[in-house]
């Protein structure tokens, strides 16, 4: 890449920027769109504008983000949001205190050199020499300039070190309030139970159940809910709901019909066949109510079934007392380790029933078995990826595809090409995976959604950091300089490291298409807002449809972590190599925290919550960012064959140290409730039946099957009078 298309590539990234911020500051403010930009305000009640759209500054929203509180952010979107932005804020703060010290002493110290790079040189194709004069790789072998350097890294460890300590430690005060909060919260009262033994003769498992549990915990133990299994269930529950949607939906339009001129309306009809492409054409109202009437007595009789002759080795046990329950989850209760296992149970919400029937041993064997898949999809989407970062180079296509080469000819085509090409090409294939990711993490058996998310996001940002990082810089190396390393293989580490300051200038425009393009469409929500207008216009016909349309998502922590995480990877790792990289990292996570600050305020609705559990792993993957980057910069001075390199040996182990006493302090809070918090008096007594019923599945909550005594086996009774202190 020439410095022409680097200049392209991001002055065209900023004017799209800038068009979407305009785009946005418009179409927000059209009441049409309110649902659109503001629908989680308006979901909590409150209005999309104080004050009205008329008088509107159209660039309030900054105001707005800049101005809003950690309390404002944990009422609108909960506390997982607010510890999100306690991520973003650290690795800001990493990158301005390093940029502090590196921009002012390094640049000058590498562009004063002699120059260490040929201009012509054969190891980097991806690179332009105004900005291998700014990096690392111009400073000569063996000078004394590399202090500086060596200085720098050492700066940004303990920058780094400093920052996370501090953002552990608010962290674990969020998840401390959050959890001691005297409202009621289901899940402070449950326990999930798994790989309950086989019943003996006698009792069945609701009273093996009880059983157990009322002797453990006499005074607090309130009742049981057996897990069962509801697959049939499940599948009839939403045909049903499948057909009340189209019954009220085929009513909505036969009103609608009656207002346009005819007073007696046009019922309308469909056929019975394949899709409703085939078949005998029935009127709809009537069509579907039958169904809805035929569907009704065959749910209730499989719940009653399921219920009574399908329970599962699992149960989730409740106390009238949230300290029991905290204590319960990390107790010991059998003397093996494959029987009653205990463990906090997940939010109503979040619960992945399929689960929750899994052994012990299947649940480990299932995890080693993902793992090695995973290891599997990292290693062999190594090879498309590395190759996307050598073919989508210009000259590599116009070799493999010969007739392109008249359009690679035009100048003007070929700068936008040579700009975006390889970014948008990477930036698309890896798209493809996070559901392929979500979908392995779910098999090793994991109880909840949320912990299924951050198993996913780790898998995820291993992946990017090996095929991304490792895979870009060493795949357009090795392709490059293959006739090199053939003719001379014992020169192949001189290669790589030298050609690691050249790659500087691709993950720069990364960088950029990520935050000028992606914050852009991210603020301006220009795909949700067309969307939304198409299937009101065209599709929604009823209220549910309608609000269905624009209900507003999460954050995506699943994949919006291990993307950030990556940027956090490529900007330590070329902080100290190229610091002119570091600019583009504060933009990034800066303006990310501007955007995401205005879309978690008014815009996205949490999907679950999990009081601040993801921020261990941020952590852990900070640090394994940073431990990668030390390493990069010993390798590094090696290659320079600067004697004292060895210098920079005890950072990794420092970083290692760091890591191990962190987790020492702070990990276990984090998964187990402190009994101190969970001790905190409610406001109110809380109503165990409702915190019972909330964990009842959709499919089994009919009001009459759950409330006939004939089913008292397929649910705990056995406490109704327990206190409720």
């Amino acid at each position: 890449m020439d410095l022409s298309s680097f200049l392209t590539s991001l002055g065209t990234s900023f004017v799209i920027f800038l068009v979407l911020m305009f785009l946005f500051a418009w179409l927000s403010g059209k009441p049409g769109n309110t649902v659109v930009y503001y629908p989680n305000r308006i979901l909590k009640g409150l209005e999309p504008w104080e004050g009205g759209s008329k008088t509107r500054n159209p660039f309030a929203w900054i105001k707005e983000a800049l101005s809003s509180t950690e309390q404002e952010v944990i009422t609108l979107s909960g506390v997982d949001t607010a510890v999100y932005f306690v991520f973003l804020s650290t690795v800001l703060g990493i990158l301005v205190l390093s940029s502090l010290i590196l921009l002012p002493i390094l640049l000058p110290v590498a562009a004063t050199d002699s120059g260490d790079i040929k201009t012509n040189s054969t190891t980097s194709n991806v690179t332009f020499s105004d900005l291998d004069k700014l990096s690392m790789g111009n400073v000569k072998g063996k000078s004394p300039r590399l202090w500086a350097f060596l200085l720098g890294v050492y700066w940004v460890s303990f920058v780094t070190y400093f920052l996370l300590w501090k953002a552990y430690r608010h962290v674990s005060d969020l998840r401390a309030k959050a959890l001691m909060s005297p409202d009621v919260k289901p899940q402070q009262f449950a326990v999930l139970v798994r790989d309950i033994p086989t019943a003996p003769e006698g009792p069945n498992r609701k009273e093996q159940v009880d059983s157990y549990f009322r002797t453990i915990y006499p005074d607090t133990f309130y009742k049981s809910m057996v897990v069962t299994d509801n697959k049939v269930v499940n599948k009839i529950w939403k045909e049903l709901e499948g057909f009340k949607k189209k019954l009220a939906r085929a009513e909505a339009v036969y009103a609608a019909s009656k207002t346009t001129g005819n007073p007696e309306g046009t019922k309308p009809t469909n056929k019975t066949g394949f899709l409703g492409l085939c078949g005998a054409k029935v009127d709809s109202i009537q069509y579907y109510t039958e169904k809805v009437n035929e569907l009704i007595p065959k749910l209730e009789s499989e719940q009653k079934l399921t219920l009574r002759e399908k329970q599962l080795n699992a149960a989730l046990v409740f106390f009238t007392n949230r300290t029991t329950a905290a204590s319960a989850a990390q107790t010991l209760h059998a003397q093996m380790v494959d029987t009653w296992t205990v463990m906090d149970a997940p939010e109503p919400r979040q619960v992945l029933w399929p689960n929750l029937k899994i052994k012990f041993f299947q649940r480990q064997l299932r995890q080693y078995v993902v793992y090695i898949i995973v290891a599997l999809t990292i290693v062999f989407y190594m090879i498309p990826i590395a190759a996307i970062s050598a073919f989508t180079t210009l000259d590599n296509l116009v070799k493999l595809l010969p007739f392109i080469k008249p359009v690679v000819k035009q100048s003007a085509l070929k700068t936008v090409l040579e700009a975006y090409l390889p970014q948008l090409a990477l930036i698309i294939f890896l798209a493809l995976l996070p559901k392929l990711l979500y979908a392995l993490s779910k098999a090793e058996g994991i109880p909840s959604h949320s912990h299924a998310i951050r198993a996913a996001s780790g898998k995820y940002f291993y992946f990017i950091v090996f095929n991304v990082f490792l895979g870009i810089t060493l795949g357009a190396t090795l392709f490059s300089t293959f006739k090199t390393i053939e003719k001379h293989p014992n020169e192949i580490v001189t290669l790589l490291a030298t050609s690691l300051p050249g790659n500087a200038s691709y993950f720069i425009t990364f960088v950029a298409l990520k935050f000028f393009i992606g914050y852009g469409l991210e603020l301006s929500r220009i795909v949700p807002l067309i969307i939304f207008h198409l299937k009101r216009k065209y599709i929604c016909k009823t209220e549910g449809e309608l609000k269905a349309a624009w209900f507003p998502s999460d954050l995506g922590y699943g994949t919006r972590i291990p993307g950030d995480m990556l940027i956090v990877t490529i900007v330590l790792c070329y902080s100290v190599i190229a610091p002119i990289i570091i600019p583009f990292g504060v933009l990034y996570f800066g303006i990310g925290w501007l955007v995401l600050r205005n879309q978690a305020l008014k815009v996205y609705c949490p999907a679950y919550e999990s009081y601040g559990r993801f921020w261990p792993h941020m952590h852990v993957r900070i640090l394994a960012a940073l431990l990668l980057y030390q390493v990069t910069m010993l390798g590094f001075f090696g290659v320079k064959k600067f004697y004292y390199a060895p210098v920079a040996i005890p950072l990794p182990i420092l970083s290692l140290l760091f890591g191990y006493i962190c987790s020492n302090k702070f990990y276990r809070f984090f998964q187990d409730t402190a009994l101190e918090v969970a001790s905190h008096e409610l406001k109110e007594i809380p109503n165990m039946e409702q915190i019972y019923r909330s964990y009842i599945p959709p499919s089994l909550s009919s009001e009459k099957v759950l409330d006939d005594d004939q089913f008292e086996d397929a649910k705990s009774n056995v406490s109704r009078t327990a206190s409720f202190a």
